[in-house]
């Protein structure tokens, strides 16, 4: 099992940037691919960055592709999200997610992930 807390999130004017951290707890931290998923009011859950376990390989959704940068340090068992540029859109609850065994299924759905921190929220100001 891994416990998942996140910190970091706060208001920002549009075209600033936050730096969104997760501590995870728990020994197979670093067997698990690691995901940021964000939730907006009235919408569904989004998949927005994905990393392997290694922290080799990425994914992240078109939506944040070039502005969001995703890395973890297993030493550490954290696991952080850099938000730049950051847009209005960007505004919601952001998870840390864990769980997913394969890579097809961790950059598949936010359904595909079996464990969660509480959420922290991101509000985006014009």
């Amino acid at each position: 099992q891994v416990q998942l807390v996140e910190s970091g999130g706060g208001l920002v004017q549009a075209g600033g940037s936050l730096r969104l951290s997760c501590a995870a707890s728990g020994r197979t931290f670093s067997s698990y691919y690691m995901g940021w998923v964000r939730q907006a009011p009235g919408k569904e859950r989004e998949l927005v960055a994905v990393i392997d376990w290694s922290g080799g390989i990425t994914y992240y959704a078109d939506s944040v592709k070039g502005r969001f940068t995703i890395s973890r340090d297993n030493a550490k068992n954290t696991m952080n999200l850099q938000m730049s540029s950051l847009k209005l859109e960007d505004t919601a609850v952001y998870y840390c997610a864990a769980g997913p065994r394969t890579w097809v299924r961790a950059i598949g759905a936010a359904r595909n992930y079996d464990y969660w921190g509480q959420g922290t929220q991101v509000t985006v100001s014009s």
